[in-house]
């Protein structure tokens, strides 16, 4: 019912604003400030699911040159742009692909950007023996910054209360760097304002 989605937060598992263009379920501002204070990048950066832009002004206020479209108009970025298929290519991608099209995007994105992109997705995006064979043996991430504090996503102007119950990470490829991945925890404090250090890393 529209009413429960409206109070509560969207179960990861049936996210419709991955599947329905009208629903949108943005991402918290502050789990792009903690990547962007953890993971540098070089050059431009191509937010290209961008929504109502909630991701590309944190990025922006990182001091980067920020270009922004989404396949739907949601008032904000180059509408109508279907990543997959355009042939734009920029520095860096940075994103939280639509649900449904994660390993698609992960694709595109490797001839799309030059130097880096960074996927926010689910932490048990590293299951699945298909994605092994097409993506982590043949193009494994560089970095993957997992965070200890949950992302809840909810609609715009919902009541927010609750809290999400799955995990997610920052999955960075860097196109320089062949070496092995290296697994990172986020500081913490992010989401209620305090923040913590980044931690050490642990090499995959």
């Amino acid at each position: 019912m529209k009413s429960q989605l409206l109070t509560s937060p969207q179960p990861t598992t049936k996210r419709i604003a991955d599947l329905n263009g009208p629903d949108f379920y943005p991402t918290p501002s502050w789990a792009t400030h903690v990547l962007l204070d953890s993971e540098k990048f070089s050059g431009n950066v191509w937010e290209c699911a961008c929504g109502d832009g909630e991701m590309s002004d944190a990025i922006a206020s990182h001091g980067y040159n920020v270009e922004s479209s989404d396949l739907f108009d949601r008032g904000y970025g180059d509408a109508g742009v279907d990543f997959l298929k355009s042939d734009k290519t920029a520095d860096n991608i940075i994103t939280n692909p639509p649900f449904h099209s994660a390993e698609e995007f992960v694709a595109a994105a490797r001839e799309k950007a030059t130097k880096k992109y960074a996927f926010l997705l689910r932490l048990a995006f590293l299951e699945s023996a298909n994605r092994q064979k097409t993506i982590f043996l043949d193009n494994p991430p560089s970095k993957i910054w997992v965070f200890s504090e949950r992302i809840t996503f909810y609609p715009r102007g919902a009541v927010r209360k609750g809290s999400g119950t799955t995990a997610y990470a920052w999955f960075v490829w860097d196109q320089e760097n062949d070496g092995p991945t290296e697994l990172s925890w986020l500081p913490t404090g992010y989401k209620s304002g305090s923040k913590s250090k980044p931690s050490s890393g642990l090499l995959l």
